[in-house]
């Protein structure tokens, strides 16, 4: 689950120098192993994601397993998208978009809206420009055997404390049986996010169908597997 920084730079096209400067100057969370760092794949994702920084989403794969890969239209599909959400606090959103997830039987849904509130409390999961990502710090294994990812447009504007200052009116919420399903979606999702016509199509926004349609032609191109 740990990169090296050497690893992780060339990975992203940037020199060592620069990683070490994100771990000293920038917050990017590392751990020091016979005098160098090294980076939770986790960590790296959620502060990337935050930070407006595009890390290629094939990092996160485990090379020395076949792990399980949703694609990101499945799990969107399975989650659904849905408009004009109530609320004026991120509390009353989540509230509004948990009650609106297809949710197994085993998980309590005030368990899971208080793991997402604690997420929150950790540290922001705006993406910028107006889009959050909701999701647990690490998936709740066994509650749930499918990945789901919520699309939600609220009706009113939101202050989720974003690194761009922008109040956000796009939830993607995310809830996956195991790490490396969440660890493989919110690094497409996040991938995703980066291209401008995606984000166009959001603002507008566009019907369910054209937001599939445009997530199905992404994940045959930007985000073929």
């Amino acid at each position: 689950m740990f990169l090296k920084v050497t690893d992780l730079a060339a990975a992203i096209g940037v020199d060592e120098k620069s990683v070490v400067g994100w771990i000293k100057n920038k917050g990017l969370p590392a751990h020091k192993r016979d005098d160098r760092y090294q980076v939770n794949r986790i960590d790296l994702l959620e502060w990337a994601t935050t930070h407006g920084i595009t890390i290629p989403p094939d990092i996160f794969a485990d090379n020395n397993e076949n792990p399980d890969r949703p694609l990101l239209s499945d799990a969107l599909l399975h989650g659904g998208i849905f408009f004009d959400l109530p609320g004026n606090t991120p509390e009353i959103a989540l509230r509004e978009v948990v009650s609106r997830l297809k949710l197994p039987p085993g998980l309590d849904p005030e368990f899971l809206l208080h793991t997402l509130l604690a997420r929150e409390a950790l540290g922001s999961t705006a993406f910028g420009n107006g889009i959050a990502i909701p999701h647990v710090r690490n998936p709740i294994v066994g509650q749930t055997s499918e990945s789901a990812i919520s699309l939600c447009f609220l009706k009113n504007p939101i202050d989720f404390d974003a690194i761009d200052g922008k109040p956000v009116t796009i939830l993607f919420t995310l809830v996956t049986p195991n790490v490396k399903a969440h660890l493989h979606l919110l690094a497409k999702l996040a991938f995703l996010l980066h291209d401008n016509g995606f984000q166009t199509l959001l603002h507008r926004p566009g019907s369910e169908a054209e937001i599939m349609a445009a997530v199905c032609a992404l994940e045959e191109t930007t985000l073929r597997r």
